[in-house]
């Protein structure tokens, strides 16, 4: 006999769980009584929205699913934003929640809430256990479900009554290996497609991928000497030095490689989704107009032809596909549209001046020339991000985390659940001032658990995204995007870490080797010139136009 809470945590070591997040309440007390000797380790946050992006980065990191712990109610709509940044960016994860008892519900009793009705339309699936004899059940369905086809979150909710009984059950085991079987005809299909095309495009994204993915992916693009792009914060796909990677289609991409999306006749999709962001909201490629061949490849059958029509549509992971893909080679008459593109590229990456002492594509390109090759690195959201997709090369797989719903707050739990998974490689976090004070309380649990990312802060007193958007349709019309700022440095030595702070450039260097010999959490806080907006735009130019 055991009770529920061992029986779930029984159950999650037979799914190969090592750690889980968690930010504990009463509701869920059997499961962290089950936790006490299991072994897994519980990474305790401060506050759900944090714990569920660092659950959410487990799952990008290991492509196995990051586990929650939240309470009910506000615990679990605090966590919300982790699961919607899964659900948008294809990550598993599986998330339990504490319940009311079962005999209370339909009275809006302390904290009740419809989680089916709260969490579907932000998870593969959400449902609550009410029978104890079927938690292994319910737990080994939601690990299969959060890892087939297009990956993403599932929401358990536990009523506190059934985790605390007794039940006498047999564990169940981890989901098996799922064989695939791309066929000959649909790798042909693919060839012979593009052995036609005079201006040929290939843009890799979505989940499932691994270094080996990536090492086949550059294969391929040698063999057919073919340009590759990559989508929204996917920027590790790729070897960002190999000579056929030209960039990323995002929000600031390059407008040449924008442009060049509108002229190819020939576009095969990898794992990507081909939304809004790819597509610069639709504008460069439009779902009701003709355009190019599309042949899309992506592990939902449900997604392809969702938005846009694919010549070719074939259900299957990108990684499984490029296996096969990899091992062919093509000739086209397109070698001087890929030398255009990576030119393009190449010339994308030349620094623009942004005004003040300290400049923000300096510290970038700095980051991009020095740090380890296998180092990670984070952001949220924000102007400053933009920076850093510009300008820093991704060369290894699993090196970027990074969330393609454009969740703010994202990069310093990120960072944490990076530096914890892989205690002997840098970890840095990009972040505003904005960005990071959204989640700068888990500066505790780093410190409590021993990660050490670096948090690099642009400060530059607002919200600086809005404030661009404000003054393009409200020029001098300034309203609820100034910030009044904590010493960064400061608050860094308050939580026990390390903190900086870098007023000129020259001496950003040095503060780095200093934090990374800090070996522990530590914060350098740039003071950024106000003007500075963009890596391309300053707030007084777009006040000139606008004006």
């Amino acid at each position: 006999m055991r009770h529920g809470g061992q029986i779930l945590v029984d159950q999650l070591a037979a799914q190969g769980v090592t750690r889980v997040f968690s930010v504990p309440g009463e509701s869920f007390l059997a499961a962290l009584d089950g936790l006490h000797d299991s072994g897994i380790q519980n990474i305790v946050c401060r506050q759900e929205g944090g714990a569920a992006m660092m659950a959410e980065a487990h799952g990008k990191m290991t492509n196995t699913p990051g586990v929650l712990f939240v309470t009910r109610g506000p615990g679990a709509t605090n966590a919300s934003a982790g699961i919607h940044i899964a659900k948008q960016d294809s990550t598993p994860m599986v998330v339990f929640v504490g319940q009311i008892a079962r005999n209370h519900r339909d009275r809006e009793a302390f904290q009740e809430v419809d989680y089916r009705a709260v969490f579907g339309p932000l998870a593969k699936w959400a449902t609550e256990v009410d029978q104890i004899k079927r938690l292994p059940e319910y737990i080994s369905h939601a690990f299969h479900l959060a890892t087939s086809g297009r990956p993403g979150p599932v929401v358990l909710a536990l009523p506190e009554d059934m985790l605390s009984a007794m039940a006498d059950v047999a564990d169940l085991p981890a989901p098996s290996p799922q064989p695939f079987a791309i066929s000959p005809e649909q790798v042909s299909a693919i060839t012979d497609a593009l052995a036609t095309a005079k201006r040929p495009l290939v843009l890799a994204g979505g989940p499932n991928w691994s270094a080996q993915a990536a090492a086949d992916l550059a294969q391929f693009a040698e063999g057919w000497d073919i340009p590759v792009a990559v989508s929204f914060r996917r920027q590790d796909r790729i070897d960002n030095d190999h000579p056929n990677f030209v960039g990323d289609l995002g929000v600031g991409m390059n407008p040449k490689l924008g442009q060049m999306l509108t002229q190819a006749d020939t576009i095969l999709v990898l794992g990507a989704r081909l939304g809004d962001t790819t597509t610069n909201g639709y504008e460069l490629l439009d779902p009701t107009h003709p355009g190019p061949r599309i042949l899309h490849v992506h592990p939902d059958p449900a997604e392809l032809g969702r938005v846009f029509h694919p010549t070719l549509a074939i259900p299957a992971r990108a990684d499984q596909m490029l296996t096969r893909l990899a091992q062919t080679t093509g000739k086209g008459a397109w070698a001087d549209w890929t030398k255009t593109a990576r030119a393009n590229y190449e010339a994308w990456q030349t620094p623009v001046a942004t005004p003040g002492a300290v400049k923000l594509e300096e510290v970038v390109t700095w980051l991009s020339a020095n740090l380890p090759q296998d180092s990670i690195v984070t952001n949220g959201a924000g102007n400053y991000a933009a920076f850093l997709h510009r300008y820093y090369r991704f060369r290894q797989h699993g090196t970027q985390l990074a969330p393609t719903s454009g969740s703010m707050g994202y990069g310093f739990p990120a960072a944490i659940a990076a530096s914890l998974q892989n205690p002997d490689r840098t970890v840095v976090c990009m972040a505003g001032d904005g960005c990071f004070q959204m989640t700068c309380n888990e500066a505790s649990t780093a410190v409590q658990h021993g990660a050490k990312p670096i948090v690099i802060v642009a400060n530059n007193g607002r919200y600086g995204t809005i404030r661009m958007h404000q003054e393009r349709h409200y020029p001098g019309r300034t309203s609820g995007t100034d910030l009044a700022n904590p010493d960064f440095a400061a608050l860094a030595r308050a939580y026990g870490g390390h903190g900086e702070t870098v007023t000129d450039q020259a001496d950003f260097s040095a503060a780095f080797a200093r934090a990374q010999s800090a070996n522990t959490l530590a914060i350098i806080e740039l003071r950024l010139d106000p003007d500075m907006l963009t890596p391309g735009q300053s707030l007084s130019q777009l006040q000139g136009k606008t004006g």
